[in-house]
């Protein structure tokens, strides 16, 4: 007779440890689990990216509905268990419903904290816990203005940024001096906060709230230093408590969380905890790796296999906010540590530093580049000796090196336990060329997603190699996200799916990918747009709402065009002369400045580019300034004409790469509209000169650029789309 199985809670952690359970003994339990909100098992982890727009609701599902059936495992769905009745082994729900067990599984997660602040319980107050929070935040979206987050650490954060993407002007207020104080040092912190300063967020540290000012819904904050602030939305986001009450009531031992020995057995019989809700060790864990761990022994137990005891993990954390990569592990407080390696680009923003106590390897933080971070926290938690420790180049295959230093038993995805050994062997037997399928194979950065930038390496072969007229230009590894939430594709599998499909019109687009909202969204549209123009793949019957650059003009007066629209020039030979004004002519190098400006000008200034490009062109080492700061810059010199690529004026600063030297003037034309063509065919839409260098192997590009036959044969490809847009205007 099968044994009755009941899990309370169809979160992360009760789902995971019934999935082990089926992998074990498919057929030894009747499997029933009770599930507080009325959806099937998600990622929770991914809630962030769900409200920052990168990933809709169906994406973060884990299990969907056929799962449990196909499974056999009866799920009810938005019951709440209320009651246990040890004695009789019943549980009953909150609306009357009864079901006995064998075996139960307390897998009841966690809380939002809600501190004791004076009216937080106004209207206009919440937490960021669950998929509701996030549709409440996006309602008030449509309404107001104005987001204040309290709490600084990894949810305030990537709640904060979440508010932003839906519209809000949004404040964060943090009680400590620095964010993510518990994960980072100040240096780190201080390169975090000018990163999100960037995006549109504002700081108010060493707050402490004292009182949520509003008569009937919240509308501001005061703070114990007697100075107010004014928001029309708060969401708290102080961290999390165990959710222990059922359990308490039942007469199970107690402490912070559910007490649980190393084989999460509880104090009564039968009866075991797993997750957010248990204490082990004195420990109760909120990250996804730790709490997987803990399913896997759980499940050993309750099958009667032989296992290791659970014996603790390593806490460790990554921050889930677009375009910014932070990760930390284990203890990295100066107390009791010494500092091991500590390296730091104020240039391309990036930051690492390891600690050590004794010669053991004991914690690390790394900002801007993350590729070492599953090599690091392998060390942490073996308290690898310091000696292991290598200063590796930051050149741009860091993930690369990383994956290939990485020992094949070592675990790449610590979330779902996949070592870089199964996923080498997965990518070879099933053939495997993308990150989706790995994760699909293997699971291996399907949770949390921080492992992503090394999966990529491992299959990058498969992900980004792209090829324009022979060239091939392949960018380092990189966290791979879909383009919006309205489609799976990322910017680089788009591309290839349109042209698969042969798409020749937005709704083409839509209909043959199978996009989730019919008429996309701001993010996607332009894309898709600029994408079918680069391809060469638009309907010309169709019209082209993909307005195409324009000459001599300065970004305000682009008006209300795409951020592809072309590319711009920047005067420096003349203190008061205005973007549109002509080159004032005065002597040969001018002459030679005009005409390139012209011939650029008639190749590119009509033509639709991933994002703006300013270019810089200086007739001679008089008129130094700018040339390396610019997206590209063309500067007279003894030997001939310069030519650089990638430079950028403002933070992050970046000095442009030279692609090499031309005596002629027609060559470093063609030179830079070789550059430029190989930039529009391999970058994704809205992705900048300098950050497609960054990911881009520049002794290839240069190589490319060098190679006169390739060039003539690109300038050429340059002068029919200059006809085309002609045709174009005049027809």
């Amino acid at each position: 007779m099968m044994k009755r199985l009941v899990v309370i809670g169809n979160g992360m952690a009760g789902i995971k440890c019934v999935e082990e359970i089926l992998n074990l003994e498919p057929e030894r339990f009747q499997i029933t689990i009770f599930g507080a909100e009325p959806h099937p098992g998600y990622n929770r982890v991914l809630l962030s990216k769900m409200l920052q727009g990168e990933s809709s609701f169906k994406h973060i599902i884990t299990h969907n509905w056929d799962w449990y059936e196909e499974n056999g495992v009866k799920l009810y769905a938005g019951e709440r268990v209320c009651r246990i009745d040890v004695a009789a082994g019943m549980v009953e729900t909150e609306s009357g419903m009864k079901k006995p067990y064998d075996i139960l599984i307390l897998a009841t997660g966690s809380l939002p904290f809600m501190p004791l602040i004076p009216g937080a319980r106004k209207q206009g107050v919440i937490a960021f816990r669950d998929v509701n929070d996030c549709e409440t935040m996006a309602r008030y979206a449509k309404t107001y203005r104005k987001a204040t987050v309290i709490g600084g650490g990894l949810l305030g954060l990537e709640a904060a940024q979440g508010l932003l993407n839906l519209g809000m002007e949004t404040e964060v207020v943090h009680n400590a001096h620095y964010l993510m104080n518990r994960q980072l040092d100040r240096t780190a912190a201080v390169l975090l906060q000018r990163k999100l300063e960037q995006q549109g967020m504002r700081f108010h540290l060493a707050k402490e709230t004292v009182n949520i000012i509003g008569r009937n819904r919240a509308q501001g904050l005061m703070f114990a230093d007697g100075n107010r602030l004014e928001t029309d939305l708060v969401v708290l986001a102080v961290g999390i408590r165990p959710n222990i009450e059922l359990a308490q009531n039942s007469g199970l031992t107690v402490n912070r969380a559910i007490v649980v020995d190393d084989y999460m057995r509880t104090s009564i019989p039968g009866i075991y905890a797993v997750g957010e809700c248990a204490e082990h060790r004195g420990i109760s864990y909120g990250l996804v790796a730790p709490i997987y761990e803990q399913g896997k022994v759980l499940a050993k137990v309750i099958c009667g296999r032989e296992t290791a005891p659970y014996e603790g993990s390593v806490p460790y954390a990554q921050l889930k906010v677009a375009g910014i990569h932070v990760f930390s592990a284990g203890d990295i407080r100066e107390e009791g540590n010494e500092t091991a390696v500590m390296e730091y680009d104020g240039m391309r923003g990036i930051y690492k530093k390891v600690m050590m106590r004794n010669d053991a390897v004991t914690g690390a933080i790394l900002f801007g580049d993350t590729a070492e971070s599953t090599s690091l926290l392998g060390m942490v938690r073996r308290g690898a000796p310091a000696a292991e420790l290598t200063s590796q180049d930051r050149g741009v295959s860091r993930a690369e090196e990383a994956a290939a230093a990485l020992p094949e038993e070592e675990t790449v995805c610590a979330c779902n336990g996949v070592s870089k050994g199964a996923i080498l062997r997965a990518i070879t037997t099933d053939k495997l060329k993308t990150v989706e399928e790995v994760k699909s194979r293997t699971k291996a950065s399907g949770s949390c997603g921080g492992c992503r930038p090394l999966v990529a390496a491992l299959v990058k072969s498969g992900l980004s190699r792209s090829t324009v007229s022979g060239v091939v230009v392949t960018p380092t590894a990189q966290e791979v996200v879909p383009v919006c939430g309205c489609t799976h594709y990322d910017h680089d599998s788009l591309k290839t799916a349109m042209a698969a499909a042969v798409c020749r019109t937005p709704a083409e687009v839509v209909s043959r990918l199978g996009w989730t909202r019919q008429q996309g969204c701001e993010l996607c549209r332009p894309a898709v747009l600029y994408y079918l123009e680069s391809l060469g793949l638009r309907d010309r019957s169709v019209s082209n709402q993909l307005v195409a650059g324009v000459v001599f003009q300065s970004a305000a007066q682009h008006g209300g065009e795409p951020a592809s629209a072309g590319l711009r020039f920047m005067d420096l030979n003349a203190e008061k002369q205005t973007l549109s004004e002509p080159i004032l002519m005065r002597g040969e190098a001018f002459v030679e400045v005009a005409w390139m400006r012209e011939r650029l000008s008639a190749v590119w200034g009509s033509r639709a580019l991933p994002s703006p490009i300013a270019v810089a062109v200086c007739p001679g080492p008089e008129y130094p300034e700018g040339v390396l700061v610019h997206d590209m810059g063309l500067s007279r010199s003894p030997a001939g004409w310069e030519v650089y690529a990638g430079g950028h004026a403002e933070h992050p600063v970046r000095q442009g790469r030279l692609l090499g030297v031309e005596e002629d003037l027609e060559e470093a034309v063609l030179m830079a509209t070789a550059c430029l063509q190989i930039y529009r065919h391999n970058a994704r839409y809205g992705e900048k000169m300098w950050e497609w260098i960054e990911r881009t192997d520049v002794l290839v590009l240069r190589e490319s650029v060098l190679d006169a036959a390739l060039r003539s044969g690109l300038a050429d490809m340059a002068d029919s789309l200059r006809d085309y847009n002609a045709d174009r205007v005049t027809g």
